[in-house]
């Protein structure tokens, strides 16, 4: 076996991709983890994790580097911020070639790919990314000090991550398009039990505007149809996530109607030989721990899988 083949490659070093890795590499497997970015995927972007089972509290970053240390630590290959030029996921075996022209080659594959932010595209949203726009409140939360903010969303993690910035800004406004909230009751508590963050209802916005900066939003009041406008420093957008599965459209695997891939309870997808887990995944709830369960489901079926291939006779 040469350096570039692997017993299985795991595209996505997320928590799924980082779990599938420690238990590949743990059961003596050769393994590949290959991210676009750094190790951690979503969960470097969250400020503080709470509900990870056996763990008070502790930061997305904190946690990345524990599980990508951990994996390394078991002899796990992880390869970061590689870009990906193709995939072949058929046949025997399958292969991932990157740009700078290295081509990684394994039996088995698992596609943890995740997820990204969900933009509103609306006018001026391209326009204003990373110049009052943001969709990460650990990474640009600190730019926003004594400013005020809007934070788009009704979920756990607009809520949460609203509640986080009132460290920073002066004044943040959580603005969503229904009446109620679909964050559980202790985030809708807390949110509303504090005294910088107020609420508008029922309204979504229409445009960014600003010249080099956003300085200003237009929303609608989506019962009465009226158009406001504020001014504001900036704006953070929590509207859940869209699967990255751009590389698998009109392609040999099977996606919803979502882009995300669809698989059994064994991970596997329409693929032999072919495994997913995490968010690019269709699947209900997206939490660290499903992601973790996911990517330890996908490598034990994986390594099932190879061991088969071994042992069938020839």
């Amino acid at each position: 076996m040469n350096k570039n083949q692997f017993d299985v490659i795991v595209l996505g070093g997320g928590a799924a991709g980082l779990t599938a890795g420690i238990y590949l590499s743990r059961a003596k497997a050769k393994a590949l983890v290959l991210d676009t970015g750094m190790p951690g995927g979503q969960m470097i972007l969250t400020y503080e994790i709470a509900n990870y089972p056996g763990i008070e509290k502790t930061t997305g970053y904190q946690l990345s580097a524990t599980m990508a240390k951990q994996a390394k630590s078991f002899g796990c290959e992880v390869k970061s911020n590689v870009k990906v030029k193709s995939l072949q996921l058929e046949g025997e075996t399958k292969s991932v070639t990157l740009e700078n022209g290295d081509i990684f080659e394994a039996p088995a594959i698992i596609l943890a790919t995740g997820g990204r932010s969900r933009m509103l595209r609306v006018s001026g949203e391209e326009e204003f990314k990373g110049r009052g726009i943001s969709y990460c409140a650990t990474c640009d939360g600190d730019f926003f000090q004594d400013k005020e903010i809007i934070v788009v969303g009704g979920g756990n993690s607009a809520l949460e991550e609203a509640v986080s910035l009132t460290k920073y800004a002066s004044k943040v406004t959580v603005l969503h398009e229904f009446d109620h909230f679909q964050a559980f009751e202790h985030a809708v508590d807390e949110a509303k039990a504090n005294p910088k963050i107020d609420f508008i209802m029922e309204s979504h916005i229409t445009e960014f505007v600003g010249e080099n900066q956003l300085n200003k939003v237009k929303y609608k009041n989506l019962k009465t149809g009226e158009i406001s406008e504020k001014e504001i420093d900036g704006v953070f957008i929590f509207i859940g996530y869209e699967a990255n599965t751009d590389f698998f459209k009109n392609g040999p695997l099977e996606l919803n109607q979502w882009n995300e891939i669809i698989s059994n309870e064994s991970m596997q997808t329409n693929l032999e030989g072919v495994f997913t887990a995490g968010d690019c995944r269709a699947k209900r709830y997206r939490q660290i721990t499903t992601a973790v369960s996911d990517g330890t489901i996908a490598a034990l079926n994986a390594l099932n899988y190879i061991h088969q291939k071994e042992t069938q006779p020839v």
